[in-house]
């Protein structure tokens, strides 16, 4: 593996809060797949799928939460 390769999984892995870069590979491919499997996709609307879906599970993870929860009964 190369220095680009082990850096890209180390962020993934930091990221998303995986075990290691076998999981951080998984989701990887679970996330930039289908731009590479669906080559009939416009590719501008395959990457702002693929940033919709990146963005989306971070988001719930920073907004979904009880601390907010508790902070909007206050």
């Amino acid at each position: 593996m190369n220095k680009h390769t082990n850096k890209v999984l180390n962020v993934i892995k930091a990221q998303f809060e995986l075990n290691d870069k076998s999981e951080a590979l998984d989701k990887f491919a679970e996330l930039c797949g289908d731009l590479f499997l669906n080559p009939n996709a416009k590719k501008s609307n395959s990457y702002d799928e693929f940033l919709h879906k990146v963005q989306q599970e971070k988001m719930k993870e920073l907004w979904d939460n009880k601390e907010d929860e508790a902070w909007e009964n206050v």
